[in-house]
C-alpha cells in the first residue's frame, strides 16, 4: 500500500489493488528504517493541540522509536528548535518531564515560506541528513507530511513537497501526505482541489483525514453490525423506524465567528463527520476488511442518497452569533441544522436518517440513535413509554446501550423503560482509549487507508449537499433564531416527530459510575 516516488501516474479515482495482492485481510506490510514525520504549520493551534500530542502518545506507547524516527516542524515563524519545543511542551500530558524531554529532542524546526523552494530545499536537506545518520537499512526512507494548514495553501505546499522533498527514487520506502478538512466548500471547489492534488500524488499517497473516523465507538460500528448475529436480521426497514446522528455543543463560535461564517454547521460538521458515521451505519457488508472494499461500500450508499428536500431541513442561528464583529450583520450562516437523508435501496427505503448538529445548545454530546418500530400487539399497553432504541454514545462518556421495556420490580404487572448498558469507563477501567489523531497517524505510517476519505467518496458526499448549500448561500433557505442553551429551534423537534421519531418521556440515561457498585 505504500506510495513511493517510483509510483505510476497519480490515480484520480479508486486506488489500484495490485500492491495488496500478497496481503491478507488484516495484515499490513512490516516496515523498518528511518521515518521522518514533517508537521507543516507547526506553530499553529492544530499542530500544538492535536498533532504533536498525538505523536507524543505514539512515542509513549513505543510505536515511534527514537532510533528510527525524527520529527520536523515547518512554518513561517522565525523560531529555533528549542523555541518550538517550548511551545509544544505545555500540551504534552501524562508523563514525566524526562520522558517529555526525550520526545522533544526528536523535534527539529525549519523555517520557510509555503510557496517558495528555498525553505523546502532546506527542509529536504534536514530530512536527508537525518536519514543518513540514522538509517540502519541503506537506501530506505519513509517520509510522512502532515498538513496542519488552511486548505487554501494545499496546492502550493504539495507542489513544493513534490518538487523538493519526495523520497529519493534511488531509495525504497514511501512518501505520504495527510490533508485536513475542509476539502473544499462545494462540489466544484472540492473537485478542483482533488484535481490539483491528484496531479502531484496518487490516491495511495493521499490521506484525507476526518478525525471522527478515528473515534473508538465509530471504529466499533463495523464490528457491531457484522460480527453480531443479533443485529443482522434487524438492521433494515422492516424493523427500524428512523435513525438519528447527532452532534451538539454547549458553546458558540467563541472568537472564531469570522472563520465559521465562511462555512457554517453543515460544511463544518454534517457533510464530513456525521456523513462518515452515516456511511458506517447504512452501508452494506464489505467483501473483506481491506480498505478498498470498505470504502467501496461507503461510496455505494452515498450514491444511493436521494436529493435533500427543503421541507425536510431546519436551519438555526443562535441569538448573539452576529454580535461577533467578524460576522456580517446580514449573515444567514446556520449554527444549527437538522436535515433528513433518504437512501434509495432495498435495505433502507422509507427510513429517514436525521442528521443534526448545532452550537450553543443545552448540552454537549455526539451519538447515534437507532429507533426500532413498535412491537405489534401491545398487550401490556406500554407503547406510550417509548420504543426500543440502540444508542451509541460517541462522546463524552463513551457507551452503548439498548433501551428496553421491562417489568417494574414489585407485585404489580407494571412496565418501565430501562437499558442494557456497556459503558466504556466502567467496563474498560484500565484501558486507555486512544485519541482519534494518534490512531489515524499510526494508520498512515502503516499504510492503512481504511479510515480515510477516498476521492470518489468525497465527490459523492459533496454531490449530496452542494445543491442545499448553494440555496442557503443564496438565501433561499433561512436560518431560524434560537436562544443559546436550548435544544435549538423548536421546528427541529417538530421535524423529527414528523419523521416518525417517538421521544421517550420520563426516561434519562445516566452513565453508571463505580460509586453505584
Amino acid at each position: 500500500m505504500s506510495g513511493g516516488s517510483g509510483d505510476s501516474s497519480p490515480a484520480s479515482g479508486r486506488a489500484s489493488f495490485s500492491s495488496l495482492s500478497d496481503l491478507k485481510d488484516l495484515e499490513l506490510s512490516s516496515e523498518s528504517g528511518c521515518l521522518s514525520i514533517v508537521v507543516l504549520g507547526a506553530s499553529g493551534d492544530l499542530a500544538k493541540k492535536k498533532t504533536f500530542p498525538a505523536l507524543f502518545h505514539l512515542f509513549q506507547q513505543g510505536f515511534l522509536q527514537s532510533g528510527e524516527v525524527h520529527i520536523f516542524g515547518y512554518a513561517r515563524s522565525n523560531i529555533s528548535d528549542d523555541g518550538l519545543r517550548e511551545r509544544i511542551r505545555g500540551y504534552l500530558k501524562g508523563a514525566s518531564d524526562e520522558h517529555i524531554s526525550q520526545f522533544l529532542q526528536l523535534i527539529k524546526y525549519v523555517s520557510g515560506s509555503y510557496n517558495s523552494g528555498e525553505g523546502f530545499e532546506s527542509l529536504n536537506n534536514a530530512i536527508s541528513e537525518n536519514e543518513t545518520s540514522k538509517n540502519n537499512k541503506p537506501g530506505s526512507s519513509r517520509r510522512l507530511f502532515y498538513l496542519a494548514l488552511p486548505p487554501s495553501v494545499y496546492p502550493s505546499v504539495c507542489k513544493m513537497i513534490r518538487s523538493y522533498c519526495m523520497n529519493p527514487s534511488s531509495h525504497s520506502g514511501w512518501t505520504r501526505v495527510i490533508v485536513e478538512k475542509p476539502f473544499g466548500k462545494d462540489l466544484e471547489s472540492a473537485e478542483e482541489l482533488s484535481a490539483q492534488l491528484g496531479e502531484l500524488f496518487n490516491e495511495q499517497q493521499l490521506y484525507r483525514i476526518d478525525h471522527y473516523l478515528g473515534k473508538e465507538l465509530v471504529q466499533n460500528l463495523l464490528v457491531l453490525r457484522f460480527a453480531n448475529r443479533l443485529f443482522l436480521p434487524l438492521w433494515n426497514r422492516d424493523n427500524i423506524a428512523n435513525v438519528q446522528i447527532v452532534f451538539r455543543e454547549d458553546f458558540g463560535t467563541e472568537g472564531r465567528g469570522g472563520y465559521f461564517d465562511q462555512y457554517g454547521i453543515i460544511r463544518d460538521i454534517i457533510q464530513n463527520h456525521l456523513l462518515q458515521v452515516f456511511c458506517l451505519v447504512a452501508m452494506e457488508k464489505p467483501v473483506s476488511l481491506k480498505p478498498e472494499h470498505i470504502r467501496d461500500e461507503k461510496v455505494k450508499v452515498l450514491q444511493s442518497v436521494t436529493p435533500i428536500k427543503h421541507d425536510e431541513v431546519v436551519l438555526g442561528q443562535y441569538d448573539g452569533y452576529k454580535d461577533d464583529s467578524t460576522v456580517p450583520d446580514d449573515s444567514n450562516t446556520p449554527t444549527f441544522a437538522s436535515l433528513v437523508l433518504r437512501v434509495n435501496n432495498e435495505r433502507w427505503e422509507g427510513v429517514p436518517f436525521i442528521l443534526k448538529a448545532g452550537k450553543a445548545l443545552n448540552n454537549r454530546k455526539a451519538e447515534i440513535r437507532v429507533q426500532f418500530k413498535d412491537a405489534p400487539g401491545d398487550i401490556f399497553k406500554c407503547k406510550k413509554q417509548g420504543r426500543n432504541e440502540f444508542v451509541i454514545r460517541l462522546q463524552p462518556s463513551e457507551a452503548m446501550y439498548m433501551k428496553l421495556t421491562v417489568k417494574k420490580p414489585g407485585l404489580e404487572m407494571a412496565t418501565e423503560q430501562s437499558e442494557l448498558d456497556l459503558s466504556y469507563g466502567l467496563r474498560y477501567q484500565d484501558v486507555k482509549i486512544p485519541e482519534a489523531y494518534e490512531r489515524l497517524i499510526l494508520d498512515t505510517i502503516r499504510g492503512d487507508q481504511q479510515h480515510f476519505v477516498r476521492r470518489d467518496e468525497l465527490k459523492a458526499a459533496w454531490e449530496i449537499f452542494t445543491p442545499l448549500l448553494h440555496d442557503i448561500d443564496d438565501g433561499k433557505v433561512k436560518a431560524l433564531p434560537y436562544k443559546p442553551g436550548t435544544r435549538g429551534p423548536p421546528e427541529a423537534d417538530e421535524l423529527s416527530k414528523r419523521m416518525g421519531y417517538v421521544q421517550t418521556h420520563g426516561y434519562v440515561w445516566i452513565p453508571p459510575t463505580l460509586s453505584k457498585f
